[in-house]
């Protein structure tokens, strides 16, 4: 069965100058004030596209690699999904960087490794940014 989820923002102003908020209107979870300097500079309590993206990344990419890590006969302890979003004015997206710390007891480091970066490749929102380079570093942990 297809899902269908929706946000909508509404935008006042000009690009530099004005201001928006995006709610998750599925959810209902809240309503995120949204500037292009949150986008370009700091963030000073705003969010923007390329962070929520990475939320949406980060999230998806933990539950495929749990997926996996589950069909290949194990049980993850804790799955800890870090996405970093680069966005450069004027380029645009240039870049997603997913850091990856996980338990996993019985698996093998070379197993361990195979499944992240398979993840890596198929979770849906990588296949959805897949015009962006996505690089990763995992890390088993003890």
């Amino acid at each position: 069965m297809a899902t269908t989820r929706t946000a909508h923002t509404v935008w006042n102003g000009n690009l530099i100058e004005g201001a928006g908020t995006t709610t998750l209107d599925s959810s209902g979870l809240g309503t995120f004030d949204v500037t292009w300097k949150a986008r370009s500079e700091s963030a000073n309590g705003k969010t923007s596209p390329e962070e929520l993206i990475a939320a949406a990344h980060s999230a998806c990419y933990s539950m495929a690699f749990s997926n996996g890590v589950a069909n290949a006969g194990y049980t993850p302890e804790e799955v800890n999904t870090k996405a970093d979003v680069t966005f450069q004015p004027g380029e645009g997206i240039t870049g997603i960087h997913l850091t990856l710390v996980a338990r996993i007891p019985g698996i093998s480091e070379e197993e361990f490794q195979s499944l992240a970066d398979d993840a890596r490749v198929n979770c849906p929102v990588s296949g959805a940014l897949k015009a962006t380079p996505i690089t990763l570093d995992a890390t088993l942990a003890s």
